[in-house]
């Protein structure tokens, strides 16, 4: 399902709205503040949510943190540097679970169409609740309210015609704050930015988009397509001209599918022995088809990421003769394209596997004649003990050796 409909602007192009009824809702540091719910005698100070090892990085730091220049995603020896007197809390993800799902409760509260980013941040379309809740600034006053007194938790939020500004609004209202921007005033509002503020503008793009004197959102605009497209090539050239205008006609989404699921996973020291490379291969193949299972799809093709010592990162796909969600299957093919890559005793630092064209479960016709049969049996067996009793139930018998310290640096996804 998915929504949208509501106040389009009748006539206006490129499907622009007649008033910022988009809004995008971003919980301001939002694993320091679950924690700080906690540790109340940590407010008003440095605080980093991140385990302290060597191979750490930062998963949310306080504002008071942000000041010295820590950032999520940092590595915590720099963090340290930038910041000594940093006070780290490990991370508890399933209580930042918990505080998202009454998040997204309150979010429900004032429209159907929610559209979940990521496990802190959201947009939604609320130009069908403003009989109820009055125009939307009124609504986003209201939601931070009520977010505040059923969680605690600060919220920031930006309201416009459209995805791409909301976000941009909600990232300039912070922390806890709200920020408007009216359809009117759109390309006044982006013009002067940064090229880096528009998605999927990296370090590379930049550079080569200022090599042709392209330094802000306006003069993105004002470059012809042509011209982008020797750049950024075609598709990003049109994506990023249209976005630099104002027009973004994208509705909000409020379920999809995944285009994608795996797992990957850091050591806290480089790994050169190939039995615990595999065993990590196996774990992370075995939760991978698990996922897959319990979404009811299959996947046609299994990749493999791989980052070696000195932070290169690797990536290597198959794609297979027919569909599967087999762990085993997953398992063996991810093995055979580590040892494609011909490194054996190369230290690494993260491994992952991912399983990519996802279809539902039994809608490839050549898996009918799929030699995962047998493996299948096993896994469904598996599954109905993991269902009867847990995780814990059952694994393979090459997990049960005990694994070194591992961090786990994926984004969260979106609550169930």
């Amino acid at each position: 399902m998915s929504g949208g409909a509501g106040d389009t602007g009748s006539g206006r192009p490129g499907g622009a709205r007649s008033t910022a009824s988009i809004l995008h809702v971003d919980m301001d540091s939002f694993f320091v503040s679950v924690e700080l719910l906690d540790r109340p005698e940590l407010r008003g100070l440095p605080v980093a949510a991140a385990h302290d090892t060597a191979r750490s990085v930062v998963s949310s730091a306080s504002y008071e943190a942000r000041r010295f220049g820590v950032r999520s995603a940092m590595p915590v020896a720099r963090a340290k540097q930038l910041c000594p007197q940093l006070i780290l809390v490990a991370p508890t993800f399933e209580k930042y679970r918990r505080a998202s799902r009454q998040v997204m409760a309150v979010f429900e509260e004032f429209t159907p169409l929610v559209e979940p980013l990521s496990i802190d941040e959201a947009f939604l379309d609320v130009a069908g609740s403003v009989r109820l809740f009055g125009e939307p600034a009124e609504i986003a006053r209201q939601l931070r309210q009520r977010v505040r007194e059923r969680t605690g938790l600060p919220a920031s939020v930006g309201l416009a015609g459209t995805k791409f500004v909301a976000k941009l609004a909600s990232q300039r209202a912070k922390p806890d704050g709200v920020l408007e921007i009216p359809p009117a005033r759109t390309l006044e509002f982006l013009h002067p930015l940064p090229i880096e503020a528009m998605w999927g503008v990296g370090r590379a793009t930049s550079r080569a988009l200022q090599a042709r004197a392209i330094h802000t959102v306006g003069d993105l605009a004002r470059e012809p397509l042509y011209s982008l497209e020797r750049v950024v090539g075609a598709a990003n050239a049109r994506r990023l001209h249209e976005l630099a205008n104002g027009r973004d006609a994208r509705r909000i989404e409020t379920s999809r599918a995944e285009k994608s699921i795996g797992h990957e996973e850091t050591f806290a020291t480089d790994v050169r022995d190939t039995g615990t490379l595999q065993r990590e291969l196996l774990r992370l193949a075995t939760r991978t088809g698990e996922r897959l299972r319990a979404a009811g799809a299959e996947a046609r093709t299994v990749s493999i990421k791989v980052r070696w010592e000195n932070f290169d990162t690797v990536t290597r796909s198959r794609t297979l003769p027919e569909a599967t969600n087999s762990s085993q299957r997953i398992y063996r093919t991810a093995v055979e394209l580590f040892e494609g890559l011909g490194a054996a005793g190369r230290p690494v630092r993260l491994i992952g596997v991912r399983a990519e064209q996802l279809l539902a479960a039994g809608s490839d016709i050549a898996a009918l004649w799929s030699e995962d049969d047998d493996w299948r049996a096993v896994d469904q067996a598996v599954d109905e003990v993991r269902g009867r009793f847990g995780a814990a139930g059952v694994r393979p018998a090459s997990l049960l050796e005990e694994r070194g310290e591992v961090v786990d640096p994926r984004a969260l996804q979106a609550p169930d």
